[in-house]
C-alpha cells in the first residue's frame, strides 16, 4: 500500500514537472531573446493587440503592443491559415517560426496552420 501512495505522489511531480517546463518554453521572448535568436526557429507567445487584414493573403498581427509600438508582429502569409481575425485581439497566440527582422521590427513569418495556436 505505501509503495503505491509514493508512485502516486512520484506521478503527480511527474505530471506538474511537465506542465511546468511546457509553460518555460513556451514563455514571451524580450527583444534580446528576439535578437539571440534571430535566424532560428522558435516559438513566441503574446497577448494580440491588433490584427490589419490587407488583403486575402496577407494578414498583419501585431503582439506585445499596438503598431508602431508592437513587440513583435506576425505576418500571416497566404490562405491556408483560416483564425477568426475580428476576435484575435487580447487573446493569446503562440507562433512557431523563424526569428528575422523587417524594416528592423522584429517578425515571424506564417504560412502553415501548425504555426499558430491561439488560446
Amino acid at each position: 500500500m505505501d509503495i503505491l501512495k509514493t508512485m502516486k505522489k512520484l506521478l503527480a511531480l511527474c505530471f506538474v514537472m511537465i506542465l511546468f517546463a511546457f509553460k518555460v518554453s513556451a514563455q514571451s521572448f524580450s527583444a534580446q531573446d528576439f535578437n539571440a535568436n534571430l535566424g532560428k526557429t522558435k516559438t513566441l507567445c503574446d497577448v494580440v493587440s491588433s490584427v490589419k487584414i490587407f488583403s486575402d493573403t496577407l494578414t498583419l498581427i501585431n503582439m506585445g503592443g499596438n503598431y508602431p509600438n508592437q513587440k513583435y508582429t506576425i505576418a500571416v502569409k497566404g490562405n491556408k491559415i483560416t483564425l477568426d481575425w475580428a476576435n484575435l485581439k487580447g487573446r493569446t497566440m503562440c507562433v512557431t517560426g523563424v526569428f528575422e527582422m523587417h524594416k528592423n521590427r522584429p517578425e515571424i513569418v506564417a504560412a502553415q496552420p501548425g504555426q499558430i495556436e491561439v488560446r
